[in-house]
Order: structure tokens, then sequence, then C-alpha cells
């Protein structure tokens, strides 16, 4: 007797081993159709898998989460088999499901085109058509390696020497005369692969990864459950297309970059304003919110990072210099050292605490060329970091704070869908599990006192604490990490700092790592898609720009200027001799939020002619009027 428990709770009982597809078939006609895999004891399976104990089970239709890794892999074996029928002698390496799709690595000495990548696609829907049973197949290993010898797999060999120890057995998927070396799951049939994918792109990858290896070409695909999710996601990178921050950014006279100076932006006028913006918004709010802003070098000795323990953990990231008396420096990579050496000036008492430290810290990290992007990932960036130094009873009511501040803060640049992530303790970190215990405790204390939903991911902390990350979804469905809150009791005991407590005892503070934007580089680069240059009046660069018709007006254009700058508004004139309708069309390309055409009727009447970006006309407006307006957009910030 077999029993199977549903996620309802209720039982099934078999008289011997049943497989998920007959449980599945026991409930019904329409739930067997609809059966993708099955979760058994919480592991992924084959609808084929047989269930020979009591265990629990739940079946795995399209609507659900797991179903989309088994699809995106599927598909990714489908292209395989397409491509081999289609280009007989092309090897086949690896094939995995990634976000938002999957891949293969195929060995061929023609380069494939833009045009096969059409046939393979097209193959692959006969295959689907084909609905061919996949069956899972195992193998002995010396077995296995000769099969794929003998079609001329050298690639499979190594990968079965590799990840294959000899006297072991391996699975082989099969789906009709095409077949695979692969742990599964998979779908029950080629037919059950939803016509919803696409391939995307060719690229080049080295075996293994390694450059010293032969390169191999590499076809990217995506797939969905269903064809309405692909076509929001071929949308979704449509629109992401028209947004890249780099295009606008070089539209907008923004920033550039240059080959002399890698991963490090030269900031334009507009650019730079932008900038400063943010960082004045931050002080405002962080000001309001108890914190002192302190700055600390951006190099120092090498044996601060050694206490620290960035030396060891950090070490390859890190850019150093050595001077003629042979001390090693390094520019730092993060801002934590510098502020518990700044904690450790002086006597600290009890009454003093929480200290909230806020630093606009310039950071250098050593990233791969390869890696670069634009604003979203550089050498050289400035963080929003704060540090607070305060007592265990008081560390969840600040991290309370810090949340509820981080939440707040997003919400005024329309960022309202925000997750967060809880990261625990990594295999490489510093400190005892106790002391690993309290801070993750204090985390997610916090959160679920605050009613405030997480997800958790094991293992993924910093290795002197665990952190929060907070995930903001943009305009256009992408997801981004910004804000991090890490805790951490493990720098205060390797720099030895202490305060003087109630009783006179010495005791460690806890130390709050805190960024609210994060990178405020990258954080540019995140509200330049966002909104698609379209910045809101409390942030545009150039919130107004005045435009002349005729020269007559020149003076008064320029005098309007004056009068704007002077009410905090930060305006231009284009006073060129240009006709008046390629100045408009010119400045809307830019964005910006008003123009103001002035001719001699608004002269006359110390007026200007408004119109609002989007092309949309409000007519002539006194000055002082259109000022009120402007700037109560900028309070309101909308």
């Amino acid at each position: 007797m077999v029993n199977v428990t549903l996620p309802d709770g209720s039982v099934r009982r078999f008289d011997s081993a049943v497989t998920v597809a007959e449980v599945a078939a026991s409930i019904g006609a329409g739930l067997a159709k609809a059966a993708l895999a099955g979760k058994v004891d919480g592991r992924l399976v084959d609808t084929s898998h047989r269930i020979e104990q009591d265990a629990t089970l739940a079946i795995v239709t399209a609507k659900d989460a797991e179903a989309l890794d088994l699809i995106r892999h599927d598909a990714a074996h489908v292209m395989a088999q397409a491509v081999q029928e289609l280009y007989p002698g092309t090897q086949v390496t690896i094939g995995p499901a990634i976000e938002d799709g999957f891949y293969y690595d195929f060995a061929r000495d023609t380069p494939f085109t833009p045009e096969d990548l059409a046939a393979i696609e097209k193959r692959m829907d006969e295959i689907v058509k084909r609905d061919l049973p996949i069956v899972r197949e195992v193998w002995e290993r010396e077995t296995a390696k000769k099969i794929f010898a003998g079609k001329g797999e050298d690639y499979k060999v190594q990968i079965i020497d590799d990840i294959i120890a000899p006297g072991e057995e391996l699975s082989v998927y099969r789906q009709g005369d095409w077949f695979d070396v692969c742990r599964g799951p998979h779908l029950p049939s080629t037919g059950k692969l939803p016509k919803a994918y696409k391939l995307m792109k060719l690229a080049g990858a080295y075996w293994r990864g390694d450059s010293k290896n032969p390169m191999l070409q590499r076809i990217y695909g995506t797939a969905w459950a269903k064809k309405e999710d692909l076509e929001a996601y071929l949308f979704r990178l449509e629109e992401a297309e028209k947004r890249d921050h780099r295009k606008l950014g070089q539209l907008l006279d923004l920033f550039h970059f240059q080959d002399n100076a890698p991963g490090a932006v030269f900031w334009h006028a507009k650019g730079w304003s932008l900038f400063q913006d943010l960082i004045n918004y931050m002080r405002q709010r962080q000001a309001a919110a108890g914190y002192e802003e302190v700055n600390t070098p951006d190099l120092m000795d090498r044996a601060l990072w050694e206490l620290s323990g960035h030396w060891l953990n950090y070490r390859e990231h890190m850019f150093t210099t050595q001077t003629e008396d042979e001390r090693v420096f390094a520019l730092k990579p993060m801002n934590c050292p510098g502020a518990v050496s700044m904690y450790a000036q002086g006597i600290k008492s009890y009454r003093d605490l929480p200290i909230r430290m806020a630093e606009f810290g310039k950071v250098h990290r050593y990233e791969p060329s390869g890696a670069l992007h634009g604003l979203l990932r550089v050498r050289h960036f400035t963080q929003d970091d704060a540090h607070i130094f305060c007592t265990e009873e008081q560390m969840e009511q600040e991290c309370k704070d810090v949340v509820a501040l981080i939440l707040d803060i997003y919400k005024d640049f329309g960022f309202e869908d925000v997750r967060i992530k809880l990261s625990t303790r990594p295999d490489n970190r510093i400190g005892s599990d106790a002391v690993w215990d309290k801070l993750e405790g204090a985390l997610s204390s916090a959160l679920e006192h605050m009613g405030m939903p997480y997800v958790l991911f094991p293992g993924e902390g910093a290795f002197y604490g665990p952190k929060l990350e907070f995930v903001l979804r943009d305009a256009i469905g992408r997801d981004w990490q910004c804000g991090t809150l890490q805790v951490d009791m493990n720098l205060p005991e390797r720099f030895d700092i202490s305060y003087i407590a109630a009783d006179n005892s010495h005791k460690r503070p806890v130390m709050l790592h805190r960024a609210l934007f994060g990178s405020l580089e990258r954080f540019v680069g995140i509200l330049i898609e966002h909104y698609a240059g379209n910045f809101p009046v409390w942030l545009a660069p150039v919130q107004a720009m005045v435009l002349n018709i005729s020269d007559k007006q020149a003076a008064y254009a320029t005098e309007v200027v004056a009068k704007l700058r002077a009410a905090g508004i930060r305006a231009s004139a284009d006073l060129s001799n240009n006709k008046i309708t390629y100045k408009i069309r010119e400045h809307s390309l830019q964005k910006l939020p008003y123009l103001l055409v002035v001719g001699d009727k608004e002269m006359e009447s110390w007026a200007v002619s408004v119109r609002v970006r989007g092309n949309q006309d409000l007519g002539a407006l006194n000055v002082d009027d259109f000022i009120a307006r402007v700037n109560t957009e900028i309070r309101a910030r909308n």
C-alpha cells in the first residue's frame, strides 16, 4: 500500500507503486492532460517517476512557477534536436535554462546565421507537432561514452568524464531518435512544450568558459508558459532598447565613457546636476532621520583591510599601489572600515547611541572589462552609505527605521512595487553561529513586526553579516536590486570598538551597514530607463527652456530666465536665429518638462506661452503664475 498525500491534505491510497502521471489520472482527466511534472516530497520529478513508498505529491502544471524552468529546459533540448537534424555533424555541449530563457552551445565549423535561426525555429515547431514522448533512460558510464564517441560527440564524452565517476550510471533523456545526457526532469512529450518560444541571438562562448579552449557557437532563446507572456517579454525588450540609458545619456547630454578610463563616468553639466540633486535630496532625508554626514579617505593602508577581512575575502576586486617606502595601500572598495575607524575616535557612552554616520563615499572595485555596462556596472562609483552604531537592544528598532526610510524614499521616485530579500550566513563568514543567530533574528523579526513579506536566500549574506536587499520594479516590469541593510557584530569585534554601558562596563556596539540608492551612478542609470529620460520636474536637469520667436524678444527671454532661476527653477534660453518650429522640435527631443515660447504678445504682458512635455499647450501664463505652478510640482515631487 502506497499513501500519496496531496497539497489539500487529502490522501490517495494505491495497492502498489504508482507514477505521478497515474496519480494525476486518478484525480481527473483534465489534470492528467495538464500535468507537466510532479513534486514528490518537495523534489521536482518527471511524470513517469514511480512513487514506491508513502510520500507527498503536488502535480505541476503550466500555471505553477516550477513549470517555467522545465519549459525552458525542454525548449533547449528541442532546439538542439532541430539543429542536429538540420545540420548533421554539429556537436551539442551544454544547454541550460536561464533567466527569461535558455541557450545551447554548439561545435560547428560553419558559423550560424540569422537565417539559420529562422530555419531552426521552424524545425522546432515541427518537433513539437510530432509530440515525441520524452523518456528517461539510465545508462552505464562506459556504454554512454562509447555511444557518444561513435556519434562524434567528443564534448559529450568530456562531460561524462567530468561529472560521472567510473562505475556510476547516468541519466539520458530521449525524444524520438535524439537523446542527450541530462539530470532532468523534463516534460512528458515534446507536444507539451507551449508554442511560446523564440530564438533571440547568436554569440560566441569558450568551452568551459576558458579562453584557452575552443570557441563554440551559442544560440540564445526565450520560452514562456503562454504566448501572452512571450509577447509581453518581447515588448519589454523593445521598450528596454528605447530606454537604454547609454543611448539616452548621449542624446540628453548627461555623461560619457572613454577607453582611457574604463568603468569611470565623465559627467556632463546636465548629468552632474541630476547627480547632485540626488545627493541633496538624500542629505535632506538623512538629516531629518538623525544622520550626520562624515567623510573618510579613499586610500588606506593594507593593514586596515587585513583587519576588516576584506583583504582575505575581497582582494581580487581591489585596486592597490605600493609607495617608495614599500607600504601597500588600497583604494577603498567599501566604506565600512573607515566608518569603524571614525567611531573609534574618542570614548562613546550608551547615551551617545545610536550614532548614525552617513557618507557619500567614492569606492573603487575591479570589475572585468566584459562585465562593465554603462552606469549599471562601473569600477568607480559613489555610495550613499551609512553606518549605524547602536546597542543590541536598539538593533531591531534601527532596522525597522531603515526599512521604513528606504521604502518611503523609493515612493518619491515612483517605485511602489518593492520586494525584499533576506540573505543569510555564507560559507566564508566570520564570527560565531551564535552571533549570526542574533543578527539574522533581528532582520527577520523587524520585517515580521512591520508586516513586510520577504524572500529568503540562504547562504548569500556578506562575510561579516546577513543582509536585506531591496528590489525595485520599474515602469516596464524589470527588477533592479538597489538598497541594502546589513547587521554586523563582527567588525566591531575585529576593530575592538566599544561603548561604556550604564553599569560602567565596556560593551560592543552593533554595526548596521545601510545604503539607500546603493550606487548613485547605477541609480541614475535605473532612473533614466525607468522614466525613459522623461524626468519629473523636480529631477529634470533643465526644467524650463525659454524660446524667443525673434531677436526682438531676446532681452525679455533673458529676463524671464533670470527670474525663473531666482525662484529656484533650472531654466535656460535658446536665443538662436532658428525658426521657432525648429526650436520647439529640437528641445522636445531633449524631453524637457516645459518649453516657454515668448513673442511680442507675451513680452507686453509679462507672460510666457507654455508647452508641456508631450505636446500639451497650456497657452499664455503670467510668469509669476508659471513659477508658482512649477514650484508646486517640485514640492510635490510630481
